[in-house]
């Protein structure tokens, strides 16, 4: 939940500084480009990296950095590794974590996730390297949306028909054995999600976030654990707002206190 923007200029492209988790963390966000929703802190809090264990942790389609600065922001010795096609996107990503200090343990590869593997080697990564891996896809198929006329937007927002499967792949190569998997999607896919990490991951959550209470889930969190053989789960979710429109106690916490959203726990 951003708040405090201040437009900045910049020779590339025009950013906005926003401020996250009660000002915990800052952003540099494009003004015209792709921009965070609360989605991302959501399954930033989701993931289930814990402190004192040293972990490392990869994201997918890392973007302006978000969702890896709001873990590193919760887990003090976390890792994060994230990965951004975008160039200018993984520029601020860097900036980001300079910014917030935290480029000691953040850092942010430019690298197109669909890309063959030999082509990833290249960029520094690793088969089986990460206690953790987590996606926050393009929610939309190229061939079922108009795409935004913002180039950078576009690329954000939707992606050709079988590239979910290649995202699922490559977090399912750089997940180290028993390693986990969260990811954050659309209810609509979550039958193809679901399909794709069959034989990948097992011990399956479905978390849905619901917008109000007896409303629709909105959004479903998934999470798994490599190679595991246990069943899927179904569990109760969360509610996001009252009825009068503010957030719930447990949502400001997760958006505001950057606390940790077990998924076993939350009613």
């Amino acid at each position: 939940m951003p708040h405090h923007a201040v437009t900045t200029s910049r020779s590339d492209q025009a950013t906005t500084n926003d401020a996250f988790l009660d000002g915990r963390i800052r952003v540099l966000q494009p003004k015209s480009g792709p921009r965070t929703a609360i989605d991302a802190l959501f399954l930033a809090a989701a993931v289930p990296a814990v402190s004192g264990a040293s972990q490392r942790v990869l994201e997918a389609g890392a973007g302006s950095g978000v969702v890896s600065l709001a873990l590193c922001a919760r887990v003090e010795d976390v890792r994060v590794t994230g990965v951004e096609t975008q160039s200018g996107l993984c520029e601020l990503a860097r900036e980001n974590a300079v910014l917030n200090a935290m480029d000691d343990r953040l850092v942010f590869l430019e690298g197109d996730v669909t890309a063959c593997w030999e082509q990833l080697e290249g960029s520094g990564l690793k088969r089986e390297n990460f206690d953790h891996v987590v996606a926050n896809p393009p929610f939309f198929n190229d061939d079922n949306v108009r795409r935004p006329a913002n180039a950078a937007v576009a690329k954000a927002h939707s992606f050709p028909p079988d590239d979910l499967e290649k995202w699922v792949r490559f977090l399912a190569t750089t997940a180290a054995p028993h390693g986990t998997i969260t990811m954050i999607h659309r209810p609509e896919a979550l039958r193809e999600l679901l399909i794709l990490l069959e034989g990948r991951f097992g011990a399956l959550k479905v978390f849905p976030l619901f917008p109000k209470r007896n409303s629709r889930a909105s959004r479903v969190l998934v999470q798994g654990t490599k190679a595991s053989r246990a069943p899927l789960e179904l569990l109760a979710g969360m509610v996001l707002h009252e009825d009068d429109g503010n957030y719930t106690t447990r949502a400001q916490a997760i958006l505001r206190d950057a606390a940790g959203l077990d998924l076993d726990a939350v009613t």
